[in-house]
């Protein structure tokens, strides 16, 4: 067995190379695909990463009716936390809102003697799902001593509107990309078994198994794979760094966190290699087969 194994990857890596310029274009190509699905892929992994966090920091606002007193105005919280939807809920009184809009907008002391009173009473409510946000408001609107809600709606059904497009797009090219990797390969085994035509019909005759001829291909379409995954990785890392860097230097997309390519290089590098895999071997499967049937 172990003696069957170094003859197969030989004869495999030796087909690889008897056709050196479609083993190269089989490659290229293959590194073009995986790169494209990668890059819309890891685009669709930071867009639902921003949306997590604008999830964690975009609150909703209840603001509490002003005749209710301080007790009746705490009591709500428990109202409020049993809401669907509502992860945490946090009171703000009068005084800690004023002091919290000072630190922000009294830069010349202008606001400095406004009466506390002039606030309302509010929750800062964040939600489990920014999907379900309307309802969340609408469920608010029926608890009695909230006045007014604060939702900033389009912000989210935006990002929302952009992780559904990156995913749909992103899903649809790969399985379009992987399709054509499948076929590229596969064409390229099957000039590689055109060739070796007669010599596949000749070891049939003689009783060679199945088996014993499809080995050297599948790993050739395994080798195929692997170093595309490779070649696929390096370029994605790269590539990947640069747009980062680009967006940290940008003035105007500052705002959007990249996740570092060091936090998720290791799923990214199993997925280049589980596809890479998939595509050279489903590749040879498909291209020898035809050849069997003699």
């Amino acid at each position: 067995m172990k003696h069957n194994f170094f003859y197969f990857i030989r004869e495999g890596i030796g087909n690889m190379f008897s056709h050196g310029f479609m083993s190269f274009a089989a490659i290229g190509i293959t590194v073009a695909c995986l790169v494209i699905m990668g890059t819309f892929s890891l685009v669709a992994y930071n867009v639902n990463e921003n949306l997590k966090d604008l999830q964690r920091e975009n609150a909703v606002l209840a603001f509490v009716d002003e005749n209710l007193s301080d007790e009746e105005a705490k009591a709500l919280q428990t109202e409020l936390e049993k809401l669907p939807n509502v992860a945490d809920c946090t009171f703000v009184s009068r005084e800690e809102a004023m002091d919290s809009y000072l630190e922000e907008y009294n830069e010349d002391d202008l606001y400095s003697d406004l009466d506390p009173q002039i606030l309302r009473h509010r929750y800062v409510l964040h939600l489990k799902n920014l999907d379900d946000m309307s309802l969340t408001t609408d469920a608010l609107k029926t608890v009695d001593g909230i006045v007014k809600i604060r939702a900033d709606q389009d912000i989210s059904t935006g990002f929302l509107t952009v992780r559904n497009i990156a995913g749909v797009i992103s899903i649809t090219l790969i399985a379009i990309l992987l399709i054509v990797s499948v076929f590229i390969i596969s064409n390229t085994i099957k000039l590689t078994t055109f060739d070796r035509r007669e010599e596949i019909a000749i070891m049939k005759m003689v009783g060679a198994t199945d088996g014993f001829i499809r080995w050297p291909f599948v790993y050739e379409g395994l080798l195929l794979g692997l170093t595309s995954a490779a070649f696929a990785f390096g370029l994605q890392w790269l590539l990947y760094r640069a747009i980062a860097e680009g967006i940290a230097n940008s003035d105007t997309l500052q705002l959007l966190r990249i996740v570092p390519f060091e936090q998720i290089y290791v799923p990214v590098a199993i997925a280049f290699g589980v596809v890479g895999i998939l595509v050279g071997v489903g590749g040879s499967l498909t291209a020898i087969r035809r050849f069997l049937r003699v």
